[in-house]
């Protein structure tokens, strides 16, 4: 196992998770492994071979196009896995499902469908919700000027994902999850320092980490500012529809500047900028006690070995 996390320290610490229902994915450059508590209280720990498609065609592995590669990667291995982590909390259909081969072909199917409608509709929101409502919210204020207009709107964006946050950590069944993230957070803290991958050692680690997927929305609002700052006021319909076609640079961007904050953590200017989305983690990490320091540790171990 020691073998294992230092050869993963040799690349760049390219490991990242997720929490999910009752449980911790783990990515690292060669697995994608889910560690869930079942109800009677043993961990169900599940791995998949997955190799980064930046790795399998190295013409995508440049700057601004693979930070849209690894999102488009991220949104469906996230999904997949949260997917996972819900059919394990239903064992009654699970035994079901173990006892008529057929209908575990329908549900794959149905499955592999669910998966890309999720996708597609979150990615409608996402879109609907923190690009184009700003835009019909700021249009309101009759701002003529291109400058002022985007810098406005921005906010805006900013205000409505911060409100949406607040709304979500205000449900009580998302508190468990939040704690699973914090647990993601200090298991990977305890990689990155070399130590023992055991409770004892994660639990003095912080909860916020500068590669969390907080971070980059937050940082995905700024470039956005920055990118629309030079565009003029929208005025129709197809105006609004053209500031869709930046998504991906925005999206690539954004990448290029969370890889730095993961590298350069230390530089007091990358610090600085850093700061505010590991504020805003205050929010989407609460501290875990040791079971789920477990699971996360069960899942980072196991997307980190190389037996089965």
């Amino acid at each position: 196992m020691k073998e294992e996390i230092e050869r993963s320290l040799t690349k760049d610490m390219q490991v990242g998770g997720q929490a999910v229902i009752e449980g911790v994915m783990m990515r690292s450059p060669e697995y994608v492994s889910v560690a869930v508590r079942k109800a009677n209280g043993e961990i169900l720990v599940k791995r998949d071979p997955y190799v980064s498609l930046l790795k399998r065609y190295k013409f995508l592995n440049i700057p601004i196009v693979r930070g849209v590669v690894v999102l488009i990667e991220t949104l469906y291995i996230g999904i997949k896995t949260l997917t996972f982590s819900a059919d394990v909390a239903i064992q009654e259909e699970d035994e079901e499902v173990v006892a008529n081969p057929k209908k575990e072909k329908k549900r794959e199917i149905f499955t592999t469908l669910w998966l890309i409608l999720t996708v597609f509709l979150g990615v409608a929101l996402a879109l609907l919700l923190f690009f184009y409502l700003p835009l019909i919210l700021t249009g309101f204020l009759k701002i003529q000027q291109g400058f002022l207009f985007t810098l406005i709107e921005g906010l805006i964006r900013i205000t409505i994902f911060f409100i949406y946050l607040w709304l979500i950590t205000q449900w009580k069944s998302m508190r468990r999850i939040f704690e699973y993230h914090g647990a993601e957070h200090k298991s990977i803290f305890t990689l990155e320092a070399g130590e023992e991958l055991i409770p004892e050692n994660a639990r003095k680690y912080s909860t916020h980490h500068p590669r969390c997927g907080t971070n980059f929305l937050l940082i995905v609002m700024i470039v956005s500012i920055a990118v629309f700052i030079f565009f003029p006021r929208p005025y129709t319909l197809m105006d609004r529809l053209i500031r869709f076609l930046f998504v991906p640079l925005i999206a690539g961007i954004s990448y290029e500047l969370i890889k730095i904050c993961g590298k350069k953590r230390n530089n007091k200017l990358v610090r600085a900028l850093a700061a505010p989305g590991l504020w805003l983690q205050r929010l989407t990490t609460k501290e875990p006690d040791d079971e789920q320091l477990q699971v996360a540790i069960a899942a980072l171990k196991s997307s980190l070995s190389k037996e089965n």
